[in-house]
């Protein structure tokens, strides 16, 4: 009766841990656990879990435990395993069926020895060598090939020494410890795929995920940075937060799921600028589409200057050398020349992308388009058209109302193509998180104009890693890259004016989330000595 109560324990304990390993993530803490597991149902002093490695054809050791001699290697110890791995087959290619562990991978089978000193057809020698250093005696042996679901040895389960339950005493493993250790080892290399598969899986969607931002870098180097920065710095500000004990998000805690939820969204958040035309997204000046139109202009000041140098030479032609009217009319070239070379460079300047260009400037832009010159046809025109006009007043950076619309829209296309894909579970909040880095606290963002009660932490938390990640950003072909104290301003006055979170700005501050990104990515003249006494919306006592 004991017995069979004995075993109905071994066999719930069974169960349990099967449950458990279908619920562990973690590779290394899964081998832990089979092994572990292994050791407890069998009542074994000691145990290897090897992995097979098919393209080596070795047997790799992953998790030793010895609880006699306190050896706890690999797995979660931290202690790294050195001995060499052990081959399957020699340098001629035959199998190695000398080794116990090596036998079970290539047979299948599970061998079960009472006392490895006595026993047949097995070469010990390395374990009687174990022993006589240690002063361990390896005698009782239980190895169990794992088979997956698919009926392939995918590694090997090892225990030694089993122990009697009331005397202590080495025992030889039973049949039923076998029977036991096999269903689990069965159930553990069930587990074991299954990780692997969805390891896999992972891995082959992010490398998409990495093809499609491949793509968007080689239409443009200055977004392949960003696709590749704000992920990493969204992660940082959500981990600040995570860790953060005071203030209004102090309550706010991210599971591994969440973390690799939002890792995908960041990876994510700019993928609808693949169908971003490059000549908008790389617009380094206003009047670049192509090719930088400002060297059409150059040339039509050039005619201008030999149509003016022209009419001198006729004036003076008809005046006679000499007089005064052909002096009159040299000093009114001469004038003319300084003051197109002065208007053509005025207009290289206006072509740079800047803050806020003057209403003067702009004006001046005006002004010089009406002056006229003859077009390929020989018509008078002004000397340029509305487009460049448009473009050569843009007030800040270099886009104009059109393609600026053109850029918003890869919010729109980043949507879509997220809320068209079949998200598990654990990745359902992905759209949501990756297509509200453009919305803002007050309402007047875009898409969809969403308020902060609207949107998650994580969207806004993204929302402050793409403006961040833009404002220091130097690889950008219409600005350098702000300083810290720069950027630090702008992002504060995005607090004060219902840009950004004013929590998560005030977590971004007070964790120093933005020297650690600084270290990381920026120039060392961008980082500047900041003085947060003097940053808008500080809150120095938060």
């Amino acid at each position: 009766m004991q017995s069979t109560d004995n075993l109905l324990h071994r066999l719930k304990e069974l169960n349990e841990i099967g449950i458990a390993l279908s619920q562990q993530r973690d590779l290394n803490s899964l081998l832990e656990t089979i092994l572990v597991a292994a050791k407890r149902i069998t009542h074994a002093d000691a145990g290897t879990l090897y992995l097979l490695e098919h393209e080596q054809q070795t047997l790799r050791f992953e998790i030793l435990r010895n609880d006699t001699l306190k050896t706890a290697m690999g797995g979660t110890s931290g202690v790294p395993i050195t001995f060499y791995p052990i081959r399957l087959y020699d340098d001629n290619g035959n199998p190695n069926h000398a080794m116990v562990v090596s036998h079970a991978a290539l047979s299948g089978e599970t061998v079960n020895i009472p006392d490895a000193y006595v026993a047949q057809g097995f070469d010990f020698s390395g374990t009687k060598g174990f022993d006589a250093k240690t002063g361990y005696r390896s005698q009782s042996f239980l190895t169990v090939p794992m088979r997956n679901h698919e009926n392939e040895v995918i590694g090997v389960l090892q225990l030694i020494n089993a122990k009697d339950q009331e005397s202590g005493a080495v025992v030889p493993f039973s049949s039923d410890d076998q029977q036991l250790s096999e269903s689990l080892a069965s159930q553990a290399a069930i587990a074991l795929t299954n990780r692997h598969l969805i390891s896999q899986l992972e891995d082959l969607f992010e490398a998409f995920i990495q093809l499609i931002n491949t793509a968007i870098d080689d239409k443009s180097p200055y977004t392949g940075g960003h696709c590749e920065r704000v992920p990493v710095l969204t992660m940082m500000i959500a981990e600040a937060v995570n860790r953060t004990t005071q203030g209004p998000l102090k309550d706010f805690v991210m599971t591994d799921k969440d973390r690799y939820e939002l890792k995908i969204a960041g990876l994510l958040h700019d993928c609808g600028k693949i169908t971003t035309p490059v000549h908008v997204v790389d617009k380094a000046t206003k009047l670049e589409t192509i090719f930088d139109r400002i060297h059409l202009v150059d040339t039509r000041f050039e005619v201008l200057k030999r149509d003016a140098e022209i009419a001198m030479l006729k004036e003076i032609v008809e005046a006679g050398e000499g007089t005064q009217r052909a002096e009159a009319a040299r000093q009114s070239y001469s004038a003319r020349a300084v003051q197109l070379d002065q208007d053509r460079e005025f207009l290289r300047i206006c072509n740079i992308g800047g803050e806020a260009m003057s209403e003067e400037a702009q004006q001046r832009v005006r002004q010089i388009a009406i002056y006229q010159w003859r077009d390929t046809d020989g018509k008078a025109v002004n000397f340029l058209n509305d487009v460049e006009v448009e473009n050569l007043t843009i007030r800040a950076g270099t886009l104009t109302a059109a393609e600026r619309e053109i850029i918003n829209h890869h919010i729109d296309i980043t949507i879509k193509m997220l809320e068209s894909l079949p998200w598990p579970r654990h990745l359902k909040n992905v759209a949501e998180y990756a297509g509200g880095h453009h919305e803002r606290m007050d309402g007047k963002g875009y898409p969809r104009g969403l308020t902060r009660d609207q949107m998650s932490v994580q969207a806004r938390v993204m929302g402050i890693a793409d403006i961040f990640e833009a404002l220091t950003a130097k690889d950008r072909p219409y600005k350098k890259g702000k300083t810290l104290t720069e950027s630090l301003n702008i992002l504060g006055k995005f607090k004060l004016g219902g840009h950004i979170d004013p929590d998560l700005f005030d977590v971004f501050i007070r964790e120093k989330v933005y020297l650690d990104y600084a270290r990381q990515f920026l120039a060392p003249e961008q980082i500047d000595d900041v003085d947060l006494s003097k940053i808008p919306g500080v809150n120095l006592d938060s």
